[in-house]
């Protein structure tokens, strides 16, 4: 059974930085998405982040372009989310998702991801 495992959250000051990580088992598939969604309380989970299998596509949620960054290292199995310029907003538990819909789907709803981690928690807070 695929598993994904995050790592990397913890507290943070507004401003400071963090790298999540998630490692996932071996894919079998010819293709897949991964992507980075998070929830806080009282609200919905919403997507972040997401890359596609070959890394040469991405998308990224309008609140957090221009800070978060995904990558991936396929040798290691594991895709990383660098979350620079931190915001109090920015804190919930942060997951990370595969989605096998399509080679060109890079979108954030969270029915077409069809593996998910149990979680980071990421806070942000002075």
């Amino acid at each position: 059974q695929l598993q994904l495992v995050e790592s990397g959250g913890g507290l943070v000051q507004p401003g400071g930085s963090l790298r999540l990580s998630c490692a996932f088992s071996r894919f079998t598939l010819g293709y897949y998405t991964i992507g980075w969604f998070r929830q806080a309380p009282g609200k919905e989970r919403a997507g972040v982040s997401c890359i596609s299998s070959s890394g040469g596509s991405t998308n990224y949620a309008d609140s957090v372009k221009g800070r978060f960054t995904i990558s991936r290292d396929n040798a290691k199995n594991t895709v990383y989310l660098q979350m620079n310029s931190l915001k109090p907003e920015d804190t919930a538990k942060y997951y990370c998702a595969v989605s096998t819909a399509s080679p060109m789907y890079f979108g954030f709803e969270t029915h077409e991801y069809d593996y998910w981690g149990q979680g980071t928690q990421v806070t942000v807070s002075s």
